[in-house]
């Protein structure tokens, strides 16, 4: 079995801390996500930068609708794997 890798795309810092906060309380995440920014191509300015929530999820317990669902209401969205 493959480990499974969520990644959750949000437009700035903020959100992404807020949404690393929620994980634990809403889906029982353990595991600390891994927060990443992810400058857009050609871009120098550091405001065009969005941030990658990345959440490991081994055991595949993680609805990955929820997760998409919690990203929106960040205005993010789960990235396809």
């Amino acid at each position: 079995m493959t480990d499974v890798r969520h990644v959750l795309v949000l437009p700035d810092r903020d959100a992404a801390e807020e949404v690393a906060e929620e994980l634990p309380d809403r889906f029982a995440v353990t595991e600390e996500p891994q927060l990443v920014r992810d400058a857009l191509a050609g871009e120098d300015d550091a405001e065009d930068a969005q941030w990658l929530v990345v959440v490991e999820d081994p055991e595949r317990r993680l609805d990955p609708a929820a997760l998409d669902d919690l990203a929106a209401e960040h205005e993010g969205w789960l990235e396809a794997p």
